[in-house]
């Protein structure tokens, strides 16, 4: 009874979870490393032209230095670290940086040519390179010193530059059309003021009061009489 209880729940864990389900689960937990590689001592690189990629030219496996990370591919993935020798950790895509890699780039390397052309490249120890990347890739560092070593490798457009070039016109033109506009703001108090003038002139002359109309009487001399003398005149 108990055993055929058992083979029930096997076969109902069978239809609920294949097996390649329950295998891909364990493959995704379970990432193999890649070994670790032994360098006698720090590694030099070389800067491969038209990137801002550095490589490790003297051993068999790819290991590339890249926006402040080292990368190597193993097994069909890609791990990287901050360290070329230790510290690997999987990372889940292949790197942007390395579909303009050609595959033969080692081989260039030992002939000494690229794309056809003489290829005088330099060997930077790794510490430099680790120090001085962000600046180099600021700067185009590679690119003026004589296009990567690379003999007639013409350099390549700055793109940010021409956009900016294109766009300055338009930004001169927007101070012209505020400087035409303020003549027109000037002219308003000119005009407030013909049109004051023009009011004063049309506006009829007001009429004098009526104290300053009535003639004024002439006052004696004599001043006013005193209140005796007018009782007394009144009476008569």
């Amino acid at each position: 009874m108990k055993k055929l209880l058992l083979g029930t729940i096997l076969l109902a864990m069978t239809i609920l979870f294949p097996i390649p389900t329950v295998a891909g689960v364990d493959v995704g937990i379970n990432i193999s490393l890649p070994p670790l590689i032994v360098f006698p001592a720090p590694p030099e690189v070389v800067v491969l032209p038209e990137t801002n990629v550095y490589a490790v030219p003297d051993i068999d496996v790819d290991i590339f230095f890249y926006n402040g990370w080292w990368w190597r591919p193993w097994e069909g993935r890609w791990y990287r670290s901050r360290n070329y020798n230790s510290g690997w950790g999987y990372y889940r895509n292949v790197p942007s940086f390395y579909r303009g890699i050609p595959s033969g780039w080692r081989n260039d390397y030992r002939e000494r040519r690229w794309k056809g052309k003489q290829w005088n490249h330099q060997r930077v120890p790794q510490e430099q390179v680790q120090r001085n990347w962000r600046n180099w890739e600021k700067s185009r560092h590679w690119e003026k010193q004589n296009s990567w070593g690379v003999e007639g490798l013409k350099p390549r457009r700055d793109t940010r530059q021409q956009k900016s070039k294109v766009q300055q016109p338009q930004r001169i033109v927007q101070p012209q059309q505020r400087e035409v506009r303020q003549p027109q703001q000037r002219v308003q108090p000119q005009q407030r003021e013909v049109q004051q003038q023009k009011r004063v002139v049309q506006q009829p002359s007001r009429p004098q009061s009526r104290e300053a109309a009535m003639p004024q009487r002439p006052q004696s001399q004599k001043g006013k009489p005193e209140r005796g003398a007018e009782e007394g005149h009144g009476r008569k």
